[in-house]
């Protein structure tokens, strides 16, 4: 049998206090079932005790208030689910950043290796390349998106893939958190021009180089002993830094094996 309780018995059979039950009514979410014209107290229908208990599991997760409402809303168990399931996924990836963040912050407590510095002086590459103005934010998904295209359409026109791909990074990239990126395949000079594909010939350079051996949360140490040592002993130009992926994000690596040469452009030498 159905039956009509205060709010403060309320509370005790949701375990949701009387102000944050006040407030839920204040914003609509879970309304009384009836409130005494005269002295304003507000009685709740045991039938509503699910819908409470549901609200605060859904808060205690951090639902935004929108998505609260739509699953308690929701016409068919379909459409709730669906809210929660796409609640649940973000969570999860949001604690696989938290423990990659916190792995890497371990990682700052242990002593630095010492870091292994090749100069090296490349020809002009010939490649198949993507290019796009990415945010830093978005950069990972933006090359696991596109080395995928790149090694699967050459592969499907019988392109030859001469070696390791790589992406170069603008000097924006770094300075304003978006700027061009360009992922690349090296190719054999006169490839022909594939749809979708940019043909691309990168210029010869004078590189400094450092390989990066973990994942990507991590490369910025790389980056930063690798720029310290050209600062203290080169001279450093602004043309795009390279990245060549000995082991990466193509279409089969896992991108816990990242192994990445982190290439610097310098000024040739005297």
């Amino acid at each position: 049998m159905t039956a009509l309780v205060p709010i403060g018995e309320f509370s005790r059979l949701t375990h949701l206090s009387v102000k944050t039950l006040r407030y839920y009514h204040d914003i609509d979410l879970l309304s009384p079932a009836t409130i005494d014209e005269n002295s304003g107290y507000r009685r709740y229908s045991t039938t509503q005790v699910g819908s409470a208990q549901l609200i605060r599991r859904l808060r205690d997760l951090d639902m935004p208030l929108p998505e609260v409402r739509t699953v308690l809303a929701a016409a068919d168990p379909e459409t709730r689910n669906a809210t929660m399931r796409a609640h649940l996924e973000r969570m999860e990836a949001e604690l696989t950043r938290t423990q990659q963040v916190v792995a890497s912050l371990r990682s700052l407590l242990g002593p630095i290796d010492a870091l292994a510095v090749e100069y090296r002086s490349v020809a002009a590459l010939s490649t198949l390349a993507i290019r796009a103005v990415v945010a830093r934010r978005d950069v990972g998904d933006w090359c696991g998106a596109v080395f995928p295209q790149l090694y699967i359409t050459a592969e499907q026109h019988g392109i030859e893939i001469t070696g390791p791909g790589g992406a170069t990074y603008s000097s924006e990239f770094f300075e304003h958190d978006s700027g061009e990126v360009v992922a690349f395949v090296p190719v054999p000079a006169g490839t022909p021009v594939v749809e979708g594909l940019e043909a691309l010939v990168l210029p010869p350079a004078r590189l400094a180089v450092a390989v990066h051996a973990g994942p990507f949360e991590e490369c910025d140490r790389t980056y930063g002993a690798l720029g310290i040592h050209v600062a203290e002993h080169d001279v450093a130009i602004p043309d795009p830094i390279r990245e060549i992926y000995l082991v990466g994000p193509n279409h089969t690596d896992d991108a816990t094996t990242f192994r990445t040469e982190v290439c610097w452009p310098i000024q040739h030498a005297a």
